[in-house]
């Protein structure tokens, strides 16, 4: 029972896929090859960054980390976490590991939580793209207010949750 319970999503999924191919076999072709495709996307990018990801564990010093994203860092965090968000490649999901390690070495919460959110708004093609498509208004008024919520929503998580049960925190438990 408890291994069902589990994998009840992904059963649920299967059930959803079993009646949409009930209903129209060719969505549920395109269904299959969608999901296969995102599936190898990420056996072929997760490999490499938790490489990296050990490989920085490995070479940035703790005391370093907390001196640029600890609690008392300031604006040499923001900076930082920004430069960091900026230069990153991939989707969202590669940031996870990264964050965690961050979060393992020192950074202060508000600045994962900046640093996440500074990853799917500040990444160099992405701001390429929306300055040649929606002009430098908008990208302007976008990141803007974008880093502003996100270091906001950081302040906020910061006070409410604490790293070290963060750290502790066993996400299988409530899976």
């Amino acid at each position: 029972m408890k291994k069902i319970k589990r994998y009840r999503l992904f059963l649920i999924l299967l059930l959803g896929l079993f009646l949409i191919a009930f209903v129209n076999q060719s969505i549920a072709v395109k269904t299959v090859h969608l999901t296969s495709k995102s599936i190898l996307d990420m056996l072929f990018l997760l490999p490499p960054i938790f490489l990296l990801v050990g490989l920085l564990d490995q070479w940035v010093k703790k005391e370093s980390l907390i001196r640029y994203m600890g609690e008392n860092s300031g604006i040499y965090g923001i900076i930082f976490t920004l430069l960091l968000a900026t230069v990153a490649a991939g989707p969202l999901y590669i940031a996870f590991p990264i964050a965690v390690l961050l979060l393992k070495k020192g950074a202060s919460i508000r600045y994962i939580v900046f640093f996440l959110g500074a990853w799917s708004t500040v990444k160099l093609p992405v701001l390429v793209y929306e300055f040649t498509s929606f002009g430098s208004k908008f990208t302007l008024i976008h990141i803007c207010f974008g880093l502003g919520f996100y270091y906001l929503t950081g302040i906020v998580f910061e006070k409410i949750f604490d790293k070290q049960k963060l750290l502790k925190y066993d996400i299988t438990k409530d899976v």
